[in-house]
């Protein structure tokens, strides 16, 4: 996994009143949690440092450096401001390299689906998973072979299986799909008919000959 490196102040005061006076400055309050002893540690950081680390699809461990302090870390969550596109908050993780840690992995998909080249539409459900493993088994990315994955037929969560990796979501979790498209439903609809249509003329062919012979007779 890719690592990123961020270096923030301690933060002393508190309070709304507080925490609005850093935003003006470009300022962003952050906690860091889940240290020794659980302890939490308030910080901030400026904003211009936070958007290559919240505006990607990527995940990262955070190299944090606050003082005299280094720890590693995974951002947990982002408060943003409910009209403007302000970061408000900003929560971190604090990892260790024998404690497992639960994050949202992005999925890849891989490979030209079987049902694809039969004229379906490849439907991704879930575009993030989430895993839980030690940080240095956390991939970049969970990627999914879709080759054989054929028309109306879908990956779930239960048939996934990464090394070292446990995925949480439900197992009946519908991840990826290759859905019918309108063409490939209509053509189907059009070849129904035909076979059908031709079954009626060879019925009503068999039963002519059956009258002809039996007149005949």
């Amino acid at each position: 996994m890719k690592t990123f490196e961020l270096k923030g102040e301690i933060r002393n005061d508190f309070g709304k009143k507080a925490a609005k006076a850093l935003r003006k400055n470009n300022l962003i309050p952050c906690n860091v949690y889940g240290g020794k002893d659980s302890e939490n540690i308030s910080f901030t950081v400026q904003s211009g440092d936070i958007l290559k680390l919240i505006y990607t699809p990527e995940v990262f461990v955070v190299d944090l450096t606050l003082g005299d302090q280094e720890m590693k870390a995974v951002l947990k969550e982002v408060q943003f401001h409910p009209v403007k596109e302000q970061v408000l908050h900003m929560d971190f993780l604090h990892v260790f390299e024998d404690v497992p840690v639960v994050v949202e992995i992005p999925v890849h998909l891989k490979g030209l689906a079987a049902g694809v080249k039969s004229g379906g539409k490849l439907s991704l459900d879930l575009r993030k998973l989430k895993a839980k493993a030690l940080y240095k088994d956390l991939p970049e990315a969970l990627e999914i072979d879709v080759t054989k994955l054929k028309l109306g037929k879908s990956i779930q969560v239960a048939e996934l299986n990464f090394e070292n990796v446990e995925i949480l979501n439900p197992k009946e979790a519908v991840v990826c799909r290759v859905q019918t498209t309108r063409v490939v439903a209509d053509a189907t609809l059009d070849a129904e008919e035909e076979a059908a249509e031709e079954a009626a003329e060879a019925a009503a062919s068999e039963g002519g000959e059956t009258a002809t012979d039996t007149a005949e007779a």
